[in-house]
């Protein structure tokens, strides 16, 4: 597939069909996925794959009962968790910030992270769907993780689609962009 066409066709999916994601399709993900950039490369997002009890705990009591989204995490077999390292996409050496954006480029890192996974999941013939509705606290807490060190950026649940997911309609090039001096 070339960029154009996964550029394009990758879609938001919610429906899976129950197949398991090899593990060894997941580290090709994965893999592709760690070509993200990332401020002055430091690469601050790591990912943690789910497919049982862990998962199951994130959508009973980790997703604030948004309906939604625990549809999505117990239909799709594989939850992958990304997690960024604080304190270090949009900071100076001595922990000042770098840019006016404060502690938002760790954000602005991951979403580019996330984006770039479930592109290569689409390579894969992989379906995601990235979801911001959850206790961050809740799902530190299920993975055991050091809030101190480390925060939750997105759930995406992933896995096999039958079909092809339709497009929702897309603004104009005219709406999106502006040139000017």
């Amino acid at each position: 597939m070339d960029a154009s066409a996964c550029l394009a066709g990758r879609r938001s999916v919610r429906t899976f069909n129950g197949r398991q994601v090899d593990r060894k399709v997941l580290e090709e993900i994965v893999a592709l996925a760690a070509y993200a950039p990332s401020w002055k490369n430091s690469q601050t997002v790591s990912y943690i794959a789910l497919t049982g009890e862990k998962k199951a705990k994130i959508a009973e009591s980790g997703i604030m009962d948004h309906a939604g989204n625990r549809r999505n995490i117990t239909s799709a077999p594989l939850l992958v968790a990304a997690i960024t390292r604080k304190g270090v996409a949009g900071y100076n050496a001595d922990g000042g910030f770098t840019t006016s954006k404060g502690d938002r480029w760790e954000s602005f890192d991951a979403g580019i992270a996330v984006q770039t996974l479930c592109l290569a999941a689409h390579i894969h013939n992989v379906g995601s769907v990235i979801m911001g509705i959850f206790d961050e606290d809740k799902v530190a807490e299920i993975l055991g993780l050091d809030t101190g060190v480390f925060k939750v950026a997105a759930l995406v649940a992933m896995g096999y689609y039958d079909g092809t997911p339709q497009a929702p309609k897309r603004k104009p090039v005219s709406e999106l962009l502006t040139i000017g001096d």
